[in-house]
């Protein structure tokens, strides 16, 4: 089964997902620049939210550079992958609407968890149906910044319940860390 229909469908569903958070941003209420402040948490999310959704894109498309095709059950590891991410412009306005309150800041870290967990799904599912030695495979490695992403998830959702600015720290982390380009990928399509 070719890859392309897939890579063009989880683009739109990430373009789209962009799109409702930006909408969700609410204008103030009236002209004054001290209006802004109210603004502060909604903007906040949104932009760790638009990072996070970014490099999901970003590591997605370079994933599906590195196959040939796929088969049902990458399709199937793909949209799971999709639902958690459809589920962060929601979690996003939760934690803007709450000030990060603690709730709604370990929702959004169980979120993140869950979709990085789907992520490693989809890429295992990928190294399975191509093999072992396949380009996917040899990319990919042991994975050790996926399964640290996973750990520090864990530790902010606890640590959520504790001091949700810490927990929101961690998050950020994660993305600093998947920032820095992963090279692995664009190594190994070059050689």
């Amino acid at each position: 089964m070719s890859k392309g229909r897939l890579e063009a469908f989880s683009d739109g569903v990430i373009a789209i997902l962009i799109t409702i958070m930006v909408l969700e941003l609410k204008a103030p209420d009236n002209a004054e620049l001290s209006t802004l402040r109210s603004l502060i948490p909604s903007f906040l999310s949104y932009v760790l939210s638009f990072v996070f959704l970014g490099i999901y894109w970003n590591n997605h498309h370079h994933l599906i550079q590195a196959v040939k095709h796929v088969d049902g059950r990458v399709l199937w590891a793909n949209l799971h992958l999709l639902f958690w991410l459809s589920l962060v412009p929601a979690a996003t306005a939760w934690i803007g609407d709450t000030n990060f309150a603690s709730w709604p800041v370990a929702v959004y870290g169980i979120d993140l968890l869950c979709a990085a967990i789907a992520y490693y799904i989809l890429a295992r599912s990928l190294v399975r149906l191509h093999g072992r030695e396949s380009v996917i495979a040899t990319a990919l490695g042991r994975d050790f910044k996926g399964k640290v992403s996973v750990v520090i998830y864990a530790v902010a959702v606890a640590l959520s319940f504790y001091n949700s600015w810490s927990a929101c720290a961690l998050y950020l982390l994660v993305a600093i860390m998947w920032l820095i380009p992963d090279r692995r990928i664009e190594k190994i399509l070059t050689e």
